[in-house]
């Protein structure tokens, strides 16, 4: 009887063991999953920062196009006016 209660204790202490490991390993799966979803997230944040970035840049080139277009048009108007007040005045000096 001693002999078969050893090998059972030996049989018991083999399983412990093996939970043991495998516990542990499931642990560093879970760390390492973690670290990976950790990462890809930041890495999804700082491409979220860049392409928030990227859409001011180009809000601002077009405010700067937008406004260089209302400066010509300015510009332009008041080129006219003064060609018209030009030929009035020769239209009443006629």
């Amino acid at each position: 009887m001693s002999t078969a209660l050893v090998i059972v204790i030996v049989i018991v202490a083999l399983i412990v063991i093996a939970m043991a490991i495998s516990a542990g390993r499931r642990a560093a799966q879970r760390r390492e999953l973690a670290q990976t979803q950790g990462q890809a997230q930041r890495d999804d944040a700082h491409h979220d920062v860049r392409q928030h970035r990227e859409q001011a840049q180009e809000s601002r080139t077009e405010a700067a196009v937008a406004e260089e277009r209302a400066e010509r048009a300015r510009v332009e108007a008041e080129l006219n006016e003064e060609r018209a007040r030009n030929r009035e005045q020769e239209l009443h000096e006629n």
